[in-house]
């Protein structure tokens, strides 16, 4: 069954007494080891990419930052352009949209990124912050990264569904999930009117694709999302890639000239 998101405020109660218990039973996780930064190797055009975000970015669970969401982004793109890709993770553990706005791109080095990608509105979700301030405080993270950074594109994925999420409670789920259909369709408003690029969620997960907190991904999970959200950005026509058998003809005129 489906309701307005305000009329969740009703369920508050439901939400603290299902939050203190899901609270009671978590794992605190420490972020990976492992840098924030890299390059990985290729042919042709450099892809300059950040990721900025929550804990997905700061590889939350993992045992080293390479099984993380950035540097599993990074791979990707390097695999399926045959470009070399220069990566940068900027995530911090609990971060909302305000924190970032605010604390994290403030503090982020001012470089030619060439795409940057936002994971970010899970905290802003369990947190209960109204439509009013998500629309308020997203809409001003995309300014400020689109004003640093204005030559990227930028990408931000709509929040799977909750039921999915082992830490969380059935009853939990059912009382988070008009605010996560109130996060995507603003999200999504916001990146139309603001020249972000908005992806879908991932339909479904299993438990292996988290950790053992129930709530952070594991590699499994970080892979799933990012073969999810490439492969219809690709689609779309809407990563700017280029193509590999561009690259490998490029390639093959080079050494026929040698």
């Amino acid at each position: 069954m489906s309701f307005p998101s305000w009329l969740t405020w009703a369920l508050l109660p439901v939400y603290i007494v299902e939050g203190l218990r899901a609270r009671a039973r978590s794992i605190r996780l420490a972020p990976a080891t492992g840098p924030l930064s890299g390059t990985i190797e290729g042919h042709g055009e450099l892809i300059n990419m950040l990721v900025v975000g929550d804990s997905s970015v700061a590889a939350i669970g993992l045992e080293h930052t390479t099984r993380g969401l950035t540097y599993t982004m990074a791979k990707k793109l390097a695999e399926v352009s045959g470009q070399p890709v220069k990566w940068r993770a900027a995530g911090n553990n609990s971060a909302t949209a305000t924190q970032l706005r605010d604390v994290v791109v403030p503090n982020l080095p001012y470089d030619d990124y060439t795409h940057v990608f936002i994971s970010i509105g899970m905290n802003d979700l369990k947190n209960f912050h109204s439509s009013r301030a998500w629309k308020k405080d997203f809409g001003e993270l995309i300014y400020a990264l689109r004003t640093k950074y204005p030559n990227a594109r930028i990408y931000w994925p709509n929040l799977m569904s909750l039921q999915y999420v082992p830490a969380l409670s059935n009853g939990l789920a059912w009382v988070l999930e008009p605010r996560r259909h109130m996060i995507n369709r603003i999200g999504a408003q916001l990146c139309h009117e603001r020249g972000v690029i908005a992806s879908s969620a991932i339909a479904e997960a299993s438990r292996e694709a988290f950790c053992e907190d129930g709530m952070h991904a594991t590699a499994l999970g970080n892979q799933l999302w990012v073969n999810h959200s490439v492969a219809e950005l690709l689609e779309r026509g809407l990563l700017g890639l280029e193509q590999k058998d561009e690259v490998e003809d490029k390639q093959h005129e080079m050494h026929s000239a040698l």
